[in-house]
């Protein structure tokens, strides 16, 4: 008996033994997987992609350098899938077949774009291919469309013109239009626009071209302050106006001559004042002047072309001058017997007379008198007057003399040179005789009427008109003259203006 039960325990241990050998050696059946991943078409590992098997095995996740590894794998047949976010998920089949077998794979993941459409290219819409006669100011549209709704577009726009080698380019607009400004006359331009949804090639649109207005024959040029410069204005008087000069730099005072086919003007340069001349369209900005226009107050100043167009007469403090409108042939023509400033002059017509304000460093004990080309004066139009004065204009036939005094004869000593009741006159040099238009054209009390021109037939005066506050709003007028100088009406012609000329 007990024999037996020894022989039954060694068959059950046997038994046992032999079960536990079968498991051990089904478990060491297994093998690894090795593997890099990596961005399709740049190779660049990726990190933190998610590796995991059907049938389950093990999840692990990738190294900066974009190798992985899953060991102990059972022998068999896998799909092992990659995953990470903003790539399409990828798969690949593996067998391993026997023990210890290393199987490698690299995964090239596809990020989700390789799915996404380009844009389509932009249409241009306005101004259409050829336009012609367009503003200095153009609104440019455009429009383009993305299969991927999601998308956000952006585009760039490129413009060139016929007249130089500038290129305007804005970039980054999210808007299917944009507002060209500060364009040339007579000038044409070629347009087009790129489109981006930041995952393709910009997309380019055709060129577009459009040409802008011939050069208008504006009369009116006129003075306004923009973001503390003052900037110039031409108009043709029916609300067309365009600015001259650009608000980089203080330009004031704009003088035109037909015959030169230019318009000059004062503007500062490095603390001076000089003057410059510019065509018609505001282009080629010249400085003539190599010594400066100065005064007591440059902003009270004044020059007067030759008729011919040719020269330009101006003073520095107690001097006259005369030079070329290219900047050749200086000339010193007059000097002050008593050293008082010049600070306004005017060229009569025909070239034989001209007219000049002096006045101390404070701007008063003025005198206005009208001397020869040899500097032998003709006549004394105002002297020993208290107040301001200033406003010289001949008219065409060189017999009438525009001039303006304060009446109230108020002198400012604060330097701001406040005027109080500032009338425009007619001087007479003819007969000597003086017509107040300002009180015959019923100048509002509390009002200054200042800078006058005559019109270009002499049937009207143009001037500025505003408060004797300093702060208030200028306006330019006109005031119709007749042959009594009486009764005579004033209109309105620009608001927000100052020194105007009218040629």
């Amino acid at each position: 008996m007990k024999t037996l039960i020894k022989i039954f325990s060694i068959l059950i241990f046997a038994f046992c033994l032999f079960s536990c050998s079968e498991d051990l050696v089904e478990q060491a059946q297994t093998g690894a997987l090795k593997g890099k991943v990596v961005k399709r078409g740049s190779n660049v590992p990726l990190a933190n992609v998610k590796i995991f098997t059907t049938p389950t095995t093990q999840t692990v996740f990738s190294a900066a350098d974009g190798s992985f590894e899953i060991p102990s794998m059972p022998i068999g047949n896998y799909s092992v899938k990659a995953e990470l976010s903003g790539y399409i998920t990828n798969f690949q089949a593996v067998n391993i077949q026997n023990q210890n077998q290393v199987v490698t794979v690299v995964f090239e993941m596809s990020d989700d774009t390789s799915l996404n459409s380009p844009p389509t290219a932009p249409q241009l819409l306005s101004p259409i291919d050829n336009a012609v006669n367009q503003p200095l100011s153009v609104e440019l549209t455009w429009n383009a469309t993305d299969p991927d709704t999601t998308d956000v577009l952006k585009y760039s726009l490129t413009i060139k013109n016929n007249l130089d080698t500038n290129v305007i380019q804005v970039n980054d607009l999210t808007a299917n239009h944009y507002t060209l400004s500060n364009l040339k006359f007579g000038v044409s331009y070629f347009w087009q626009v790129s489109v981006s949804d930041g995952i393709h090639q910009p997309v380019l649109s055709q060129i577009s071209k459009f040409t802008t207005n011939t050069v208008p024959v504006n009369r009116y040029h006129y003075v306004q302050k923009q973001n503390g410069n003052f900037v110039i204005i031409s108009s043709d008087g029916q609300g067309n106006s365009f600015q001259l000069t650009s608000s980089s730099y203080n330009s004031w005072r704009p003088r035109k001559n037909n015959n030169a086919g230019l318009i000059a003007f004062l503007r500062t340069e490095g603390g001076s004042t000089h003057i410059y001349t510019v065509n018609p369209d505001g282009s080629n900005p010249f400085k003539v002047t190599t010594v400066a226009a100065a005064g007591f107050n440059n902003y009270e100043m004044d020059f007067s072309w030759s008729t011919n167009g040719q020269e330009i007469i101006y003073s520095n403090f107690n001097k006259l001058y005369r030079i070329n409108k290219d900047g050749s042939g200086l000339n010193l023509i007059y000097t002050t017997p008593d050293g008082s400033m010049i600070s306004e002059c005017d060229w009569s017509y025909d070239g034989s007379k001209i007219a000049l304000k002096t006045n101390d460093y404070s701007g008063y004990n003025t005198k206005i008198y009208v001397i020869d080309t040899n500097g032998n004066v003709m006549k004394t139009v105002l002297t020993g007057a208290s107040g301001a004065s200033g406003g010289l204009n001949f008219s065409i036939d060189g017999q009438l003399l525009l001039f303006t005094r304060d009446i109230s004869g108020y002198q400012d000593g604060s330097g701001n040179y406040r005027q109080l009741d500032t009338h425009i006159f007619i001087y007479n040099l003819t007969n000597d005789t003086v017509n107040d238009i300002s009180a015959e054209s019923e100048k509002p009390m509390g009002t200054n009427d200042l800078d006058p021109r005559f019109s270009p037939n002499n049937a009207q005066v143009i001037f500025m008109n505003t408060s004797n506050d300093n702060i208030s709003q200028k306006n330019i007028m006109v005031i119709d003259l007749n042959s009594s100088m009486t009764d005579l009406s004033r209109s309105s012609v620009f608001t927000n203006g100052e020194m105007p000329d009218y040629e």
